[in-house]
């Protein structure tokens, strides 16, 4: 994106007071971690190959096209004049939300959201701010700023870059993790034609001998240390798969209906550092969802409801599929009736997954 040159009436700043004052912007836009790297590039193409090899990237086909794969090896593939990047980091963490246990037996086919998704979508509220950082770089400097933004959507391996630019280190849970403020943070990066001081990189890894977020996974799906098998990731299965849940993997979503925070949560990183953030726009709406009223709605409801939240991702079908899957965990009758007449929705995704869960409920 080129930006029209203005009328300036300051000196340009040397790359090292720029590299300051952008990280003081980007910290008054509501980024809680900044850090600028070089777009050299990736040290771990070797290991993306590999992980692809392995069929580890399930059904996510745009993640193994060579295309992508080569401009996460190099980002000037994206943006060939590309001299730095700004690396953001943005605080989602909502707090907890009661636990099965804790809730009135009036109320509880509820199903858990992932934190991440309790708000509004989170991209377009980076991808504001993150043009908006832009301008203001644009306005401080002598020529038109030529510059890309993006967040979790280009084909950037963006912990790698984030750890390059003093942000944190990529956890065993595969997680990007800060020493002082956890993991619950979204990315964004900004590619620029502008030469910057770079950060010193963060440590490669500060887990040490810890693997309790390997153990806490319910599924085994950190089949090694920084390596997640998609295909058995439940938030993989509830947010990305459009097809099927495997038959012996639905009983471990238990009560998650959108993703899973498990990893996370296990973390000691998290469970001594992460607090709630500031930002306004990141409110919880949807923490739990009302399993049986989700299964009633018809694809306009279901898009007047969740089109500007990231439960749209998944798709009326794939939600739906995911809302039978827990009642049927759940296993309480009261939920029979939602659950037989989903069994005739069109979509053979829904009513599949809806025969399932009246068998298991009738089976208690």
């Amino acid at each position: 994106m080129l930006l029209t040159p203005a009328l300036r009436h300051v000196i340009v700043p040397t790359m090292s007071i720029l590299a300051s004052e952008i990280k003081k912007r980007a910290h008054q836009l509501g980024f809680n971690l900044v850090g600028v790297t070089d777009p050299t590039p990736s040290i771990h193409t070797g290991f993306y190959s590999n992980w692809l090899a392995q069929g580890y990237h399930a059904e996510m086909g745009y993640l193994a096209r060579p295309d992508a794969i080569a401009k996460r090896s190099d980002p000037k593939r994206i943006m060939p004049e590309t001299r730095s990047v700004v690396v953001v980091g943005m605080n989602y963490y909502l707090g907890e939300i009661p636990s099965p246990g804790d809730i009135p037996p009036s109320k509880r086919l509820l199903g858990r959201v992932s934190r991440y998704a309790w708000g509004l979508d989170y991209h377009e509220v980076m991808l504001d701010k993150l043009h908006q950082l832009a301008r203001w770089i644009d306005s401080q400097t002598r020529q038109a700023l030529t510059f890309r933004a993006y967040v979790d959507t280009g084909p950037l391996l963006e912990r790698e870059l984030a750890q390059r630019a003093g942000l944190g280190w990529i956890g065993k849970n595969t997680n990007l993790i800060h020493p002082q403020q956890g993991s619950y943070f979204f990315l964004g990066e900004l590619l620029l034609d502008l030469d910057l001081e770079t950060d010193t990189p963060s440590p490669a890894d500060r887990c040490g001998r810890c693997t309790s977020c390997m153990e806490a996974c319910p599924t085994g799906a950190l089949v090694a240390p920084r390596t997640l098998d998609a295909r058995r990731c439940i938030s993989y299965l509830t947010i990305e798969n459009r097809a099927a849940i495997p038959e012996s993997i639905r009983p471990l979503l238990e009560d998650r209906v959108f993703g899973c925070d498990t990893c996370q949560e296990a973390c000691p990183w998290n469970q001594r550092f992460a607090r709630p953030t500031d930002e306004p726009t990141f409110k919880a709406l949807h923490p739990t969802l009302d399993l049986v009223r989700l299964l009633k709605l018809d694809e306009d409801t279901f898009r007047a409801r969740f089109r500007e939240t990231p439960l749209w991702r998944s798709r009326r079908p794939g939600l739906l599929r995911n809302a039978a899957v827990v009642l049927g965990n759940l296993g309480d009758p009261a939920a029979i009736s939602a659950l037989e007449a989903a069994r005739s929705d069109p979509h053979p995704l829904i009513a599949d997954h809806a025969t399932w869960a009246v068998k298991q409920i009738t089976a208690y």
